[in-house]
């Protein structure tokens, strides 16, 4: 090619790239991020009790209910979540961004969400930020059991899996005590967190009591690459953004959440995600 006809090429190759994007960007923006999606993901824990074979867990995170309000999103999420019937369901936080008020305008919704052994939820990052006691109430007000540095014993048949909630660790108010929320669990209880952040697996691994840490926070990064994978990589999110990782002798997952973030209103190959756990024996 010579320099002449690279030039004259110049602007159709910009104009073409442009459309491209754009198309792009409107696909994520009125497409994807609408479609929520069911990711079942087996985790195999040893010597798993038989009761607890099997058994299933619903998670879903990063609501970010406003200022987008994206209603339609909201109610694809959660009917997949109970059509799912699971044995647990699991808030993993951020239900807000700026207003938590706006958890309100879910109310009805979040009653609505059931499971065999009840609902759960933790604080996220924004719950927090704004006034996490809110975020509680308003969970509670519905039935909803909101775990803060805090666990409990669930019994199935004549096993026990020990739930826990830690409270969100990225901000300067925030202050995860995971000493104090396992303090009532019992050496052969299968153990799962719910921790906000994921970044934190590093700490909640060395305890050794946890089988598995389930998050949200980084929205699976919103755009994902092909062959390069997560380009952008949340505070507390950088060294599990996304998807199972096995750290020390737990594992560790992270679900690409429901949600986006304000500043970036749009997913590409990184649909909202309600995630669908089956516990298997190692």
């Amino acid at each position: 090619m010579t320099r002449r006809s690279f030039l004259k090429g110049l602007p159709l190759g910009i104009g073409t790239c442009i459309l491209a994007c754009s198309g792009l960007y409107g696909y994520g923006a009125k497409i994807e991020m609408y479609h929520p999606v069911v990711d079942h993901v087996k985790i195999p824990i040893e010597n798993l009790p038989d009761d607890l074979i099997g058994f299933r867990i619903v998670a879903m995170s990063d609501l970010h209910i406003d200022p987008l309000w994206q209603f339609e999103l909201f109610e694809k999420a959660f009917a997949l979540a109970n059509q799912a019937a699971p044995d647990l369901m699991l808030l993993l936080g951020d239900y807000v961004t700026y207003d938590i008020t706006a958890m309100d305008k879910l109310k009805d919704q979040f009653g609505q969400l059931h499971a065999k052994y009840g609902v759960f939820a933790c604080m996220g990052n924004h719950e927090v930020w704004t006034d996490a006691l809110i975020a509680q109430e308003t969970l509670r007000s519905v039935g909803i059991t909101t775990l803060v540095n805090a666990g409990t014993t669930i019994h199935v048949g004549s096993a026990t899996l020990y739930l826990a909630g830690l409270e969100a660790w990225w901000n300067e108010y925030g202050s995860p005590d995971l000493d104090t929320a396992l303090a009532n669990a019992h050496p052969d209880d299968v153990v799962v967190v719910m921790m906000h952040e994921p970044d934190y697996a590093d700490v909640t691994a060395q305890d050794g009591r946890v089988d598995l840490q389930l998050s949200g926070h980084s929205h699976g990064g919103q755009v994902i690459i092909p062959f390069y994978g997560v380009i952008y990589r949340a505070p507390y999110s950088r060294k599990y953004p996304l998807g199972l990782y096995r750290v020390g002798d737990m594992w560790q997952y992270t679900t690409r959440g429901i949600g986006v973030n304000s500043d970036v209103p749009f997913r590409i190959n990184c649909p909202p995600e309600v995630t669908e756990i089956e516990l298997v024996r190692a």
